[in-house]
């Protein structure tokens, strides 16, 4: 079979975010237990350019970890991977200043299906809104 000799693109941008803001504590390190999914590639697959971690509200300092699934249950760990993590400092909700953005860089192809799926390390009072950029194929 040829390669594809040619760079695929993305047909459309595809931005997708977690239906709630993340408050509850999953110290699995294998992506089973309790995850919010982010993002989910369509029936050809998608790009995920980053994800993005923004505070709720007052929060204590916890870690973000990012995993891949297959599209099948992640209450099997065979079926994920953790992928990336990033710490999230302790913030306090304020009205004269910006809360901090956090964002790790992703820059990969999902085949068909496939998911990311996202926990964070301690539970926190106000919660974190995951968002991911990335695009259709």
């Amino acid at each position: 079979m040829a390669a594809n000799t040619a760079p695929i693109f993305s047909i459309a941008g595809d931005i997708k975010w977690g239906a709630t803001a993340i408050t509850t504590a999953n110290t699995a390190k294998d992506g089973t237990g309790t995850v919010l999914t982010v993002f989910t590639a369509n029936g050809d697959g998608g790009f995920v350019q980053r994800i993005r971690f923004r505070a709720a509200g007052t929060n204590i300092a916890t870690v973000a970890r990012v995993f891949i699934n297959n599209g099948s249950t992640n209450a099997t760990a065979g079926n994920n991977i953790l992928y990336d993590e990033i710490t999230l400092a302790a913030t306090t909700i304020s009205e004269v200043s910006s809360l901090a953005v956090y964002e790790l860089p992703l820059n990969f192809a999902l085949p068909a299906g496939y998911k990311l799926n996202v926990t964070i390390g301690t539970t926190v009072a106000a919660g974190y809104f995951v968002s991911v950029i990335g695009g259709k194929y």
